[in-house]
């Protein structure tokens, strides 16, 4: 099994800058691509940001310019800076890696328990 758990939510003012962490851990062959989504209150899930294991990135319009997804292969961590923060940023933010595992060593999809970000005016 593989688990991702997040970290880095809370409050912040519009504006501000928030910091999301992921580490990914247990039978873990390889990790292919990994990123963030979001889901605010009454939504969908919507793609914010991903990046390849070679490094290529892919943002939402929304959050392009203000967010930077980064990875350490090393370490099997995904992060998220976050600045300029809106109110409309506000959502539960989910970790995702596509991980290639050592029991079945097929590419399966991840999700992590999601961490809340609420900016406030």
């Amino acid at each position: 099994q593989v688990q991702l758990v997040e970290s880095g939510g809370g409050l912040v003012q519009a504006g501000g800058s928030l910091r999301l962490s992921c580490a990914a851990s247990g039978s873990i062959f390889r990790i292919n691509a990994m990123g963030w989504y979001r889901q605010a209150p009454g939504k969908e899930r919507e793609l914010v940001a991903t990046i390849s294991s070679g490094g290529s990135t892919n943002y939402a319009d929304s959050v392009k310019g203000r967010f930077t997804i980064s990875r350490d292969s090393a370490k099997n961590a995904v992060f998220l800076q976050m600045n300029t923060l809106k109110l409309e940023d506000t959502a539960d933010y989910y970790c995702n890696a596509v991980v290639v595992d050592t029991v079945i060593f097929k590419p399966l999809n991840y999700w992590g328990q999601g961490t809340l970000v609420t900016v406030s005016s």
